[in-house]
């Protein structure tokens, strides 16, 4: 795509930006953190109680002309593949669902490593999943370490970019010190990095000490940080979606000011969603309700900031049609606002659990919104027109060098059915979307394997692990435990 679709005008993001800066100078947030306080405080933030800060709108202008316009992440090889910039979006999973969707039983249960390392397999070989997540949160390892286990899974099992989430700040250390293993040091991983790191932010206005500490080590090293507050609608904010999105937005203006104190020109990611709100009826935190659909975006472009979007997730429990419609409905509205990083493909149960089913069939609605979405050529070539003259009202185009030159560029689908009814039931016996979705995740796994990690690098990650362990006081785990991680 070249252009973005803007739900929010230039006036109305500018509107919200004031109002963020309005909250940061006359309510304030709360910064847990004594290196942060003492950045802001020498910046000429205004600190009371405590920990209470008040911020003028200089630092958030000045911190606004230094953070990055464009992030460019790299594959595991050292590839540029995600230019965060324009209207790119690059579409991949989330991270740590508490459950799986067994493709294998249909059956609901609580993941282990091994289902991480799966998930990243089928991340890896499918072609519109730009990077990869977690996706599960594993049950059979220690849960004080799980993110140790995950990121080594990740690394093993795919070269994409990977965005990770650690459990505390330790975690993130560890993660990078993993990455810089792989990548062959600090600076080949500043000057081509393959990971960013997703920090939940407690809200707009209370900033953790877990947080804030992520974001200045990441600030530290010039590596790519994810800082996203969270705001809930009628329970940590306003249940309008304007007033959510400007506190959402002063707490993303915060965590820009302190990263570029720390370090100017380090590189940050927005959130490219926020105005949510629990449903009040049922108390679930919705996934991908239609409400604020494209404000957060809106606002991230105004800024030109790359920014980490929310879709391709579903509330439904099951692979159905709800869970294709509403999964599918959000990936067009962020591919049409050109959302950055969209991560949660293959989400249902509104995050808690994740199917690669689902998943699969998230890669495929990819591949029809990058055709639908993609420029047109006008030229005498596509135009035909002396193909048009040569053939006449009387002959037919099928057997063309013309036909045979552009037939492919046409989109073919993979998993979507177009054979006519007896066909359906020749090739399959009638399968559904789920069916075929959970065969092809089937293939893969018994076919799939990514570049494999060198022995000495695959020994230095390992090492970083076990350290992990030895902290807790643990036996060191063998990769069965949660499956093989090559």
């Amino acid at each position: 795509m070249n252009s973005v679709w803007a739900r929010l005008t230039q006036e109305q993001c500018r509107q919200l930006h004031n109002a963020s800066l309005e909250i940061l100078e006359r309510t304030g947030v709360r910064l847990f953190n004594d290196e942060a306080l003492a950045l802001v405080r020498e910046a000429g933030a205004k600190v009371t109680d405590g920990n209470r800060v008040r911020f003028p709108a200089r630092l958030v202008d000045q911190a606004l002309s230094t953070a990055p316009k464009s992030v460019t992440l790299h594959d595991r090889m050292g590839r540029p593949v995600m230019p965060l910039e324009g209207a790119n979006t690059f579409f991949g999973p989330g991270s740590d669902c508490l459950n799986i969707i067994d493709h294998r039983t249909g059956e609901r249960r609580r993941p282990v490593l091994q289902d991480v390392v799966e998930a990243t397999r089928v991340c890896d070989a499918l072609k519109e999943m730009s990077f990869v997540m977690s996706m599960f949160l594993p049950a059979d390892v220690p849960q004080d370490i799980a993110d140790r286990y995950q990121f080594q899974a990740m690394l093993h099992n795919t070269i994409k970019p990977i965005v990770f989430v650690t459990y505390e700040t330790a975690g993130c250390v560890d993660a990078i010190a993993m990455a810089e293993a792989v990548a062959g040091g600090a600076d080949a991983l500043r000057e081509r990095p393959f990971v960013a790191c997703y920090i939940n932010v407690t809200t707009g206005l209370l900033h953790n000490a877990d947080a804030l500490e992520k974001l200045l080590f990441l600030a530290g090293a010039g590596l790519p940080a994810l800082y996203i507050p969270v705001v809930s609608g009628g329970t940590t904010g306003p249940v309008t979606m304007a007033g959510g999105l400007a506190l959402s937005n002063a707490g993303v203006l915060v965590g820009l000011v302190i990263s570029q104190l720390k370090r100017e020109g380090a590189p940050v990611v927005i959130p490219g969603f926020g105005g949510d709100a629990l449903d009040l009826r049922t108390m679930v935190d919705p996934y991908c309700g239609p409400d604020p659909r494209g404000m957060a975006q809106a606002l991230a472009h105004f800024y030109q900031l790359p920014m980490f979007s929310l879709g391709g997730a579903s509330e439904s429990k099951l692979v159905d049609q709800q869970a294709s419609i509403e999964a599918a409905l959000d990936m067009l509205i962020n591919a049409l606002c050109g959302g950055h990083i969209m991560h949660d493909c293959g989400y249902l149960e509104s995050g808690l659990t994740g199917s690669l089913t689902q998943l699969a069939i998230c890669n495929e609605v990819v591949s029809w919104i990058r055709h639908a979405c993609q420029p047109v050529e006008i030229s005498a070539e596509t135009l035909a027109l002396d193909v048009i003259d040569q053939v006449g009202p009387d002959g037919q185009f099928l057997k063309l060098p013309h036909t045979r030159r552009h037939m492919r560029e046409r989109w073919y689908p993979i998993l979507f059915d177009r054979d006519n009814y007896n066909g359906w039931l020749a090739k399959g016996g009638g399968r559904t979307l789920a069916e075929r979705a959970a065969e092809q995740v089937s293939q893969i796994l018994a076919s799939h394997q990514c570049e494999p990690l060198g022995p000495a690098v695959a020994e230095a990650v390992r090492r970083i692990v076990l350290r992990a362990e030895a902290q807790l006081g643990r036996e060191p785990l063998a990769p069965a435990s949660g499956g093989s991680y090559a």
